[in-house]
């Protein structure tokens, strides 16, 4: 069993609720409505069977206009009239769920507060969200892949609008260069749908562009809803190539949006999905061209020692190499031989010499006169054994010299034996190595001849 402590469990509460409803719209009434020092405002929104908590942040809220009565929404720059909360009051509420764990409490963080008359947008918004999904339009498996740094893209929007100025700033600075063709279109109003219907059917029939990109700067929803039509999410459906939306701000959510294959926060954002800054794009560069350089040096130290040990094998398994080896080897053991042999006589000396004075102590004359005899006689036999020795090795060493001359691969063709190579570069050994008409290679003692086999 997992035990909680009361940081773990609402951390894990707040990580779901916030995950799960990161952007919400709320309709409800106002009740409990507070406003105190600090310009932050704190209300309840109410129906008939629940109660949630609201703040909304000073920052979240209008700004003062120039002129009396008027205000700014921070979020999206729209200048309208200025707009008081009270108890009672219908609204529609824009925001985020949060979870304020020293409370351990769940409430809506607001971005936009709006009154009743906006509700009945968010309503058909809802209704219209709710039909697109039922056919389809949101799947995941429908949408496709953006291009990376596409070089021809096709955007449909309002051509005198700020929002075309800003993507294309933002594109003049990313990417590798790219062609922007512009198909105009209203972006507000009730004409908008269907020219943005059929300029988004323009650019997909033209099968220029890589990429569609529909872009428009904040406003208010009734200023969006040209994008929450179904003429427009019908015409991104249908598109035979990948379709990104830039419209609103960030918290501007609009049916365009979830039926393309990608939504941008802004339009500057859109350029920013499209193109990678040059600067990456550089750095990028360079880290290639050094691992491809990095990559050719291993190559090259690779193949380098790869020659470096089949030269080596080459150098120790070739015949002149073999003949050296087999030279060195005789001239050892004559050289053993010599040795051995001059050792045998020494010793043999030796040994006579400690025979000749063990005799001269142990006998007389008459028996050294019979020693010396006999020492005669093993001294001619001494030196008879001594020279068949020599000469018994000596027999040796001259077969073995005939023998390293007859491995000579020129002995053979000095006595009028000759090689002969096919066309394939191999030895003739039989008949049934070459063929009738075949040319052919012969080698003797002093040269090489080319011949054709007749039969």
């Amino acid at each position: 069993m997992h035990i909680f402590t009361v940081r773990t469990l609402t951390q894990a509460v707040k990580d779901v609720l916030e995950g799960e409803f990161p952007f919400v719209w709320v309709r409800g009434q106002i009740s409990n409505l507070s406003k105190p020092p600090s310009g932050h405002v704190y209300f309840s929104l109410k129906d008939e069977e629940a109660i949630l908590n609201v703040v909304w942040f000073k920052g979240a809220q209008p700004k003062a206009g120039k002129d009396e009565g008027e205000c700014v929404n921070p979020l999206t720059g729209e200048v309208g009239e200025a707009f008081q909360l009270s108890d009672g009051l219908e609204v529609l509420v824009a925001g985020r769920m949060n979870v304020y764990p020293p409370r351990g409490a769940y409430q809506l963080v607001a971005e936009l507060v709006q009154g009743q008359g906006q509700g009945e947008l968010a309503i058909a918004f809802e209704a219209m969200k709710a039909k697109l999904q039922a056919k389809g339009y949101f799947d995941q498996d429908r949408k496709m892949a953006l291009p990376r740094n596409p070089r021809r893209v096709a955007v449909v929007t309002a051509p005198q609008g700020a929002a075309l100025q800003d993507f294309l700033r933002i594109a003049a600075d990313r990417g590798f260069g790219a062609t922007v063709r512009i198909y105009p279109s209203l972006v507000q109003g009730e004409s908008a749908p269907a020219q943005i219907a059929a300029a988004l059917d323009r650019a997909d029939m033209d099968g220029w562009a890589e990429i569609v990109v529909l872009i428009r700067g904040g406003g208010s929803l009734e200023d969006l809803w040209a994008f929450n039509t179904e003429p427009v999410a019908e015409a991104i459906s249908r598109a035979r190539m990948p379709v990104l939306t830039g419209v609103g701000h960030e918290v501007d959510t609009t049916i365009a949006d979830l039926v393309a294959d990608q939504r941008a926060a802004t339009p500057s954002h859109a350029a920013q999905i499209l193109w990678t800054e040059r600067g990456v794009l550089r750095q990028q560069a360079d880290e290639m061209l050094m691992a491809l350089t990095r990559g050719m040096d291993r190559y090259l130290a690779g193949q380098g020692a790869c020659l470096t040990a089949q030269a080596q094998a080459l150098f120790w398994s070739s015949p002149i190499r073999h003949l050296e080896r087999a030279g060195f080897e005789l001239e050892r053991l004559g050289d053993r031989l010599r040795q051995s042999a001059r050792n045998r006589v020494e010793n043999r000396a030796l040994d006579l010499a400690r025979l000749d004075e063990r005799l001269h102590k142990s006998f007389g004359p008459a028996r050294i006169m019979v020693s010396k005899a006999e020492l005669g006689r093993f001294s001619t036999a001494l030196e008879l054994a001594g020279v068949a020795f020599v000469r018994d090795r000596e027999d040796l060493l001259r077969g073995l010299q005939g023998r390293l001359a007859a491995l000579d691969p020129g002995a053979p063709l000095a006595r009028g034996y000759a090689l002969v190579r096919n066309e394939a570069g191999r030895f003739v050994r039989v008949c049934s190595d070459v063929r009738p008409g075949e040319g052919i290679r012969v080698y003797v003692s002093d040269g090489e001849f080319g011949a054709e086999v007749t039969s």
